[in-house]
């Protein structure tokens, strides 16, 4: 991994049962907690704020009737159309523009289940969300909020809050 400020072959990944980033060998498979001898920390450091294994985030998804699941515990039956969805989804970016919290604009609205903790979605790894929806959370800087994303899920404002 160019840039790591490990010594090659190194490479970094992340432990799923630890919740914490660990440091692998794939010519000797050997994996390791604490960085291995010769590695810049301080280029490492930087390396892992730039590019996170990691991201938290939250959102505000507004499902329409050709979302891939047009229902939700808000509504049974979604009937709006994604151009109806994309026009309620701007005046809640407005919302946030004027110093609305995040949380409470999502609680309010969003059609996901994580609504009633305020959009949050907890910490997760590439490939653990639809590629549009991960692309998007992983290029925010934190406290960053997007504009508008498709996915399959519906339309979504998302923000980095890790």
């Amino acid at each position: 991994m160019a840039g790591t400020g490990l010594p090659e072959p190194w490479v970094i990944k992340f432990s799923r049962s630890k919740k914490r980033e660990y440091f692998f060998n794939p010519e000797t498979k050997e994996s390791v907690w604490e960085a291995p001898s010769g590695t810049d920390e301080d280029q490492s450091k930087k390396y892992l704020e730039e590019n996170p294994l990691r991201v938290r985030a939250l959102h505000l998804l507004i499902k329409h009737k050709d979302s891939r699941r047009p229902a939700s515990h808000r509504n049974e039956n979604i009937t709006i159309t994604k151009d109806e969805a994309k026009e309620e989804l701007e005046t809640y970016i407005k919302r946030l523009n004027g110093g609305e919290p995040f949380e409470s604009l999502a609680k309010e609205r969003s059609d996901c289940s994580s609504a009633k903790r305020g959009g949050d979605l907890g910490f997760f790894g590439h490939g653990e969300m639809q590629p549009s929806f991960e692309k998007a959370a992983f290029a925010l800087k934190i406290d960053q909020v997007s504009d508008i994303v498709e996915s399959d899920s519906g339309l979504h404002i998302i923000k980095r809050v890790a």
